[in-house]
Parts: structure tokens; C-alpha cells; sequence
């Protein structure tokens, strides 16, 4: 296992920071998707059970994910060390999100600001699991800061977390479960027991980080202009008012930051799904609302890297 340093990991928020996810590259996240839909098959062509098919989903993808992650640094390593540094920083960007969440969520944001509904509902399909069709404007301004706020956690802390807990092999063994749950994690006929290992996993991996989330942003929440009082009292309070474990607790630190109320009814391939509600409606849903959970997930973001940066200082020192 190749542990990151500083310089690997802040080289790598540099470059997501800049580039973000260029279309024109390969991606990990791509291979792995590939991989996932390909072993469905043979594992549903081979195997009656499809609780064992699915656990045996997870064990070989995670598995070989991190396998070959370890296997590319090893070998890169070998070269030179300064091939070594790039790999292991191209691995790390990879992993990471944020600026990805922050440009796609603000061509919803622009498009909504122009008062083009149409064009706002598109982008929003893009990254929601929602229906968007007819959806109003103070609905895809909801939707914008829960998708947001919970990706804070999923798209940049927890993998920020795994990266630095074990470096790029393990920061892409986590990307290997998020995208396992993103495609066979459905309660649905197709996959309710088939996705269910993944779902499961998907849920562990991400019990800390969520809520290492949520603290992060009750922190961050006065130094960009927003209610620390709020985030901690609703994510308390409203943190456990979600079908997911983990989501409802950055989605609730950002309703009592911002002052806004999320979930209610949302619609799925045509049917409604009736969500509980989280957070006090002290200010309407607007572009605003979604200027301000951006601002969380950086400042999130930031706080990360200062309390890790801090630990593996204070370590240094200890051990002098």
C-alpha cells in the first residue's frame, strides 16, 4: 500500500480544482462502470442465488480495483519515483469531485437565473436520480442544494477521507463501492437482492465520512456567512429524517446553515416517493441557497485539509 503525502494530495485538489473532470480523458470511474455491467452478466448467467451473485459483485470489483490501483503505483514506482509522484496524483484527482459537482450543478443554476425552465430541468437530469420533468422552479433549486450537499460527502470528503486513511489504492477501492451502488443499488425487482451487498457496503464506507461531513460544515457554515447555530441544531435534530443513513446528515447541516427546508415529494420513473422534510423554511429555496451550499462544500473541503494537515503535522513532531 502507497500511503499519500501532502504534495501528492494537494497536487491532486489542484488539479481538480483547475481541470475538474475532463470528458476527453479516460476515467477510472468509466472502467470500473464497464467492468461492474459486464460481471453482471456473467454472474447472473452462472449463478441461481442472486444475493451470492451480488456479494460476489462487490468482493471481485472493489478487489481487483484496488489490486490494480496498487499493482500501476507499484510499477510506476519502479520506473522512478518521479513517475511514481505523477501516477499517484493522477489517481488521486481521479477520486475527487468538487469542482465536477460545482460546474454541473451551476449550469442548473444558470439556466434557472435565465428563466429557462426547460434547459435547468435537462442539466438537472444529468445529476439527479429524479424525475425532472415538471418540476418547478423552487423544486430544482431543492433539488440542486440536497444533490450538493450529499455529494459534498460521497463526491469529495469520503473519498478525500479513504485517500488519506490509505492513499490512491484505497480512495479508488471507495469509488469502486460508490459506483457499485450508483448502478445495481436499486430497491427494485431487478436488483433488491442482486445490489444488495453493494448498498449495504455502499451504507458502511459511508457512516463516518458523512458525518465527518456534517461536522465539517457546522464549522464551516460562520466562516462563509452562514448559521453554525442552524446546521448543528437541524442536522441533530432532522439528520436521521432520510431513507438514506448517511445522506440525511450533510443534507441537514446545510437546511439549518442555509435556513431552508429540503425533501418532500419527489418522483421516480413516474411514480411519487413521499420524503420527509428536513430543516425550517426560514428563507425561500433560491439561487442563493445554492451559492451558499457550494460555499459549504468548499469551506468543508478546506477544513478537511487543515485538520489532516495538522495530524500529520503534530505525528512528524511526535515521532522526532
Amino acid at each position: 500500500m502507497h500511503p499519500i503525502t501532502p504534495d501528492i494530495l494537494f497536487t491532486a485538489l489542484l488539479l481538480d480544482l483547475c481541470l475538474g473532470d475532463p470528458r476527453r480523458l479516460p476515467h477510472p470511474v468509466v472502467g470500473i462502470g464497464r467492468m461492474i455491467a459486464g460481471l453482471e452478466k456473467i454472474l447472473r448467467r452462472l449463478i441461481r442465488s442472486e444475493r451470492l451473485g451480488g456479494v460476489l459483485l462487490l468482493i471481485v470489483i472493489v478487489g481487483v480495483t484496488y489490486l490494480a490501483a496498487v499493482l500501476l503505483l507499484k510499477g510506476a514506482y519502479a520506473v522512478h519515483p518521479y513517475l511514481g509522484f505523477a501516477v499517484a496524483a493522477v489517481l488521486s484527482w481521479t477520486c475527487l469531485a468538487a469542482r465536477s459537482l460545482h460546474v454541473e450543478s451551476k449550469l442548473v443554476a444558470d439556466r434557472l437565473t435565465a428563466g429557462d425552465l426547460e434547459g435547468a430541468r435537462l442539466y438537472l437530469s444529468r445529476i439527479v436520480g429524479r424525475d425532472t420533468d415538471g418540476l418547478t422552479e423552487p423544486e430544482i433549486w431543492r433539488a440542486l442544494v440536497e444533490t450538493v450537499a450529499e455529494n459534498t460527502s460521497d463526491g469529495v470528503i469520503a473519498p478525500l477521507f479513504y485517500l488519506m486513511l490509505g492513499g490512491p489504492a484505497l480512495g479508488l477501492a471507495y469509488k469502486a463501492v460508490n459506483t457499485l451502488d450508483s448502478m445495481v443499488g436499486y430497491k427494485n425487482d431487478r436488483y433488491l437482492l442482486f445490489g444488495r451487498a453493494s448498498a449495504r457496503f455502499d451504507d458502511l464506507v459511508n457512516w463516518l465520512p458523512a458525518r465527518l461531513t456534517g461536522l465539517l460544515m457546522v464549522a464551516t457554515a460562520p466562516l462563509v456567512r452562514l448559521s453554525g447555530k442552524g446546521a448543528f441544531r437541524i442536522m441533530v435534530r432532522d439528520g436521521r429524517n432520510h431513507s438514506s443513513p448517511n445522506s440525511g446528515i450533510p443534507e441537514a447541516a446545510a437546511a439549518g446553515a442555509l435556513g431552508v427546508m429540503l425533501g418532500g415529494t419527489n418522483r421516480y420513473f413516474g411514480k411519487p416517493v413521499e420524503k420527509p422534510t428536513i430543516g425550517d423554511p426560514l428563507r425561500s429555496l433560491s439561487a442563493e441557497s445554492w451559492r451558499g451550499v457550494v460555499r459549504l462544500m468548499y469551506g468543508a473541503t478546506a477544513l478537511m485539509l487543515l485538520l489532516w494537515g495538522t495530524i500529520v503535522f503534530w505525528c512528524s513532531v511526535l515521532t522526532i
